[in-house]
């Protein structure tokens, strides 16, 4: 049963376009599945998570990454007693905007876009899921709910000093509270996606052979997780070992983020979802021990996986490829596919910017480096 706090459906603060609402899907329900079936929740599946889409077929994707988000998240959101359906809905989109290779390629089109407001993969999401998508006759976009606009604009906490123009364009016309927390719901969608790529993480770089068991077993969690295996199950083949040890960090995780949110919760005392949201602090957060050994792995992946050479060798070709394609066209607009021609033919020049990156952002990584291969034949080494 859902708390007073939880986001109710019954009290849905409505869409941007009046829609008569299913017979037999909640609002939070037809979102969640409006996003499963838009185009870039499937142009996820060859989008970088660490590794680049082609380098094998074992390792996370956006779209693989984005399913396990969601699983966590549904589950801690019920163990909170809030609304799983938005969850699972603002789980699912909050990597939309993602462009290819992952956080290297936001970061080059970031400075591309500099002079015209900037690029955010939060803010670009917004973009897509009530601009860019085009599969309904009435509007443009999905049509998504407030509470679920709402969850992927803040999920992370509420938007504060400059807001990224994506966003600012949207929520001039539909005001997403922007100072203030999101929902319950939202923010336990944000830690789930901490949960889920620490672990995921870990994982594929064991796979990829960045680091081995031996070197988990200094870190907090994992070296108790491995030490309990080993006590329960001696001589266990090696990868049962390591998805048992991963398992159980899984589960100390997940379990403090349920504890302490209750506590918190319970200090806020909250009767409906807008006292989460004016609580002035989060609802849903880990222990401070949690978040200390946290910080003690993402250190240890920053300096083992993300910053490991043959990433590192990846990431430069990749910054490249964003590099030499934005300005490309910029110059020569004519080179986008047809469909996008009406809207630069009436576009200014910050408006062409911005068209480009929504161009680039919506490519897949294979996409973009053949892309590039066409434009800049020889210029790649490993890409």
């Amino acid at each position: 049963m859902c708390q007073p706090y939880a986001s109710d459906p019954a009290h849905l603060r409505g869409r941007l376009h009046p829609e008569q609402e299913s017979g037999f899907r909640s609002p939070y329900q037809r979102d969640r599945d409006r996003i499963i079936h838009c185009n870039a929740f499937r142009r996820l599946k060859h989008k970088t998570q660490v590794f680049v889409e082609h380098e094998g077929d074992y390792y996370r994707t956006r779209l693989t990454h984005s399913i396990e988000v969601a699983q966590v998240a549904r589950t801690i959101a019920r163990a909170l007693g809030l609304n799983s359906d938005l969850t699972e809905a603002v789980a699912l989109a909050h990597d939309l905007g993602h462009t290819p290779f992952g956080h290297t390629g936001e970061d080059a089109l970031q400075a591309c876009m500099e002079p015209w407001g900037g690029f955010d993969h939060n803010a670009q999401a917004i973009r897509i899921v009530t601009r860019l998508e085009t599969q309904y006759v009435a509007f443009d976009g999905l049509n998504l709910t407030w509470d679920c606009l709402e969850g992927i604009a803040k999920h992370n906490g509420p938007v504060t000093g400059p807001v990224p123009a994506a966003l600012a364009t949207y929520n001039a016309q539909h005001d997403l509270e922007l100072h203030t927390h999101a929902s319950a719901e939202a923010q336990v969608a944000a830690l789930s996606d901490d949960i889920a790529y620490t672990n995921h993480d870990l994982l594929d770089g064991l796979r990829a052979g960045l680091f081995a068991e031996q070197d988990l077993t200094a870190l907090p969690v994992l070296g108790p997780a491995f030490a309990e295996v080993d006590r329960l199950h001696p001589g266990a083949e090696r990868i049962r070992r390591r998805h048992e040890a991963l398992r159980r960090v899984f589960g100390v995780m997940v379990g403090d983020l349920i504890e302490t949110s209750r506590e918190r919760i319970a200090t806020i005392a909250p009767g409906s979802v807008q006292d989460i949201r004016e609580a002035g602090m989060p609802a849903i957060l880990f222990s401070d021990r949690m978040w200390s050994e946290l910080r003690q792995i993402r250190a240890f992946l920053f300096e083992r996986m993300y910053r490991a050479p043959s990433v590192m060798a990846k990431r430069v070709e990749a910054e490249r490829i964003i590099r030499d394609l934005f300005p490309l066209y910029l110059s020569r607009p004519d080179l986008l596919p047809g469909r996008w021609q009406p809207r630069i033919a009436l576009a200014s020049d910050a408006q062409l910017a911005r068209i480009v990156a929504d161009y680039i952002a919506g490519m897949t990584d294979r996409y973009a480096i053949r892309a590039h291969h066409d434009h800049f034949p020889g210029t790649l080494e490993t890409l």
